[in-house]
């Protein structure tokens, strides 16, 4: 088993400035030989946290892809590591819808230590909504951009 814990429930309290935020502790295998988070698990963070953001809005991706035949695929990311996370830190990791188009959204995400106001690590993170079955661009549902994904 090498996913993160979010210990509990999946919505904790938020940064301030951000819509949620879900609380992830650091294990060994999170870690390289000095108890650093290796850069690459920073990913497995952030996606944990988008997904349970769909779903605490109600969506689940596996229903979106049944019901609607669409998928959210990370289009581009950009990422500022500022400083390093630790084996048994606490981290919240929070999602913030920055920007809304007709096919994609782009989300702010940050890291930090619970209780604390320094950001370890900043993304800007693309998503693109995709036909399930062609993997072509296509327009989010209505229902999503109307309102619950509305920045």
């Amino acid at each position: 088993m090498s996913e993160p814990s979010t210990m509990g429930a999946p919505r904790a309290a938020a940064p301030a400035d951000s819509a949620f935020a879900i609380p992830v502790r650091i294990y060994w295998e999170d870690t390289d030989a000095g108890g650093v988070v290796y850069h690459a698990r920073y990913l497995h963070f952030l996606e944990r946290a988008r997904t349970e953001w769909l779903r605490a809005l109600g969506h689940g991706q596996q229903e979106l892809r049944q019901r609607d035949g669409v998928l959210f695929v990370v289009h581009r990311m950009e990422i500022a590591f500022n400083a390093p996370a630790r084996l048994d830190d606490v981290l919240l990791v929070s999602v913030r819808v920055a920007q809304l188009r007709s096919a994609s959204f782009t989300l702010q995400q940050t890291l930090r230590r619970a209780g604390d106001t320094a950001d370890l690590l900043a993304a800007s993170v693309r998503i693109a909504c995709v036909d399930a079955a062609r993997f072509r661009p296509r327009p989010l549902p209505a229902y999503l951009s109307e309102g619950i994904i509305d920045p």
